[in-house]
């Protein structure tokens, strides 16, 4: 039977596709597909898994799909920009992406309209209303975000994350906390977590995760999610965790409407970022693909025959690339990940642009004038004619045959 689709000379072997599932790979495989597409000298790789992003309507959320296109990311997590409160706003953006979207929903049921403060008030961390919402939207909700920190929580302390583990308890699903400034205390947080559940921002430069307590949670299997965002990621810090064995499970970026245009970018960008840091390519690859979907039970991840036909085609070229984490450290990765193509369910994503930043959106000079610079070469470009002469076709021609 002849396939949809047969992504041929990649590396590590040849993945064809129907009806929207992976039904074949190898080396060599024959070329009998509709289309037959030569990724020689590629990389081909399940789609991108993103633990950590904000695409939900509110102060942090973008739209995937013009950013998804050009990175190789399939699946996008949003991890808490909804709460009880405003699930229906999420599902309306998960219905109308050209990929893949789910979440964890916000223990505080207003999520994040705002930027910070959603669980001063204790009376939004609800425990059955956050229940309810998990229980009637399962296909969306695969997990319970906290965010601990000073500013988020105020004066009560870890008690938004025991209500986001009581819920994830009665769910069977785990509770993804974020990290950051204290109060309450870094190991007050980690020594609440059970296994299968994540810490996000674990390489922070302001939690600063290195003493005992983040080696003990990894040890019972507690996971340690990237999620560099615009504060959440130091190189330094990650490099001492390496040292000392701690290795990251999930490479996700934490991307939204404020680290999009930089420091993070992207999710190859922050792939080439743990490869600065002395991280194999194999490893950083597994935990933005099978680690994420292990983590928190999704589809995907991998090329299976019969799984989803999400797949990213990569040039992976070898230069040097400086990076630069949340705090303008600097480090120089041996790679960079160029993608491609990006197809989900075996149907490439077309180009999208981006809209503009919000106005909310702090941003420096530097990068306004880059953003106009950009919106500049699209308009030259696409207002240039496609082709010649010579790349036309008279379509409707003056002299027609005359029938005998």
């Amino acid at each position: 039977m002849t396939w949809d689709l047969l992504l041929a000379g990649g590396e590590p072997y040849d993945v064809a596709v129907r009806d929207g599932r992976i039904a074949a790979t190898g080396p060599g495989l024959p070329r009998d597909a509709t289309r037959v597409v030569d990724v020689s000298g590629c990389l081909v790789t399940p789609g991108l898994i993103d633990l950590h992003t904000h695409v939900g309507p509110g102060y942090w959320g973008i739209d995937p799909d013009p950013v998804a296109w050009y990175c190789g990311v399939t699946t996008w997590v949003d991890a808490g920009s909804a709460g009880a409160y405003t699930v229906a706003g999420l599902r309306r953006v998960a219905q109308s992406a050209a990929v893949r979207v789910h979440a964890l929903l916000n223990i505080s049921a207003v999520g994040l309209a705002g930027r910070t403060g959603e669980s001063r008030d204790l009376a939004n961390c609800d425990v059955p209303l956050a229940i309810d919402a998990i229980q009637a939207n399962r296909d969306l909700f695969h997990g319970v975000k906290v965010r601990i920190d000073r500013e988020t929580v105020g004066a009560n302390g870890v008690e938004p994350l025991r209500r986001g583990l009581a819920v994830a308890q009665a769910c069977g699903v785990p509770v993804m906390v974020h990290i950051g400034a204290a109060p309450p205390a870094l190991d007050e947080v980690l020594d609440l977590l059970r296994p299968g559940d994540i810490v996000t921002h674990c390489a922070s430069g302001i939690a600063a995760p290195l003493g005992p307590a983040v080696r003990a949670a990894a040890g019972r299997g507690v996971l340690l999610d990237i999620g560099h965002g615009s504060g959440g990621f130091a190189f330094d810090v990650l490099e001492a965790q390496l040292a000392a064995g701690l290795r990251p499970f999930t490479v996700s970026t934490d991307l939204h409407a404020r680290s999009v245009h930089g420091p993070v970018f992207d999710l190859p960008t922050t792939i080439a970022k743990l490869l600065a840091a002395g991280v194999a390519l194999s490893e950083a690859l597994a935990a933005a693909t099978a680690n994420p979907a292990r983590a928190l039970g999704l589809p995907g991840g991998s090329l299976t025959v019969g799984g989803p036909a999400d797949i990213a085609v990569f040039e992976v070229r070898e230069q040097p690339l400086p990076v630069v984490d949340a705090h303008r450290q600097v480090r120089v990765s041996p790679l960079r990940l160029v993608n491609r193509a990006t197809y989900v369910a075996g149907r490439p994503l077309p180009p999208r642009l981006p809209a503009p930043p919000a106005p909310w959106v702090p941003l420096t000079d530097a990068q306004r004038t880059a953003l106009d610079e950009r919106a500049r070469h699209l308009r030259d470009l696409l207002s240039t004619p496609l082709v010649g002469v010579d790349g036309l076709a008279e379509q409707f021609p003056r002299h027609q045959p005359r029938s005998s």
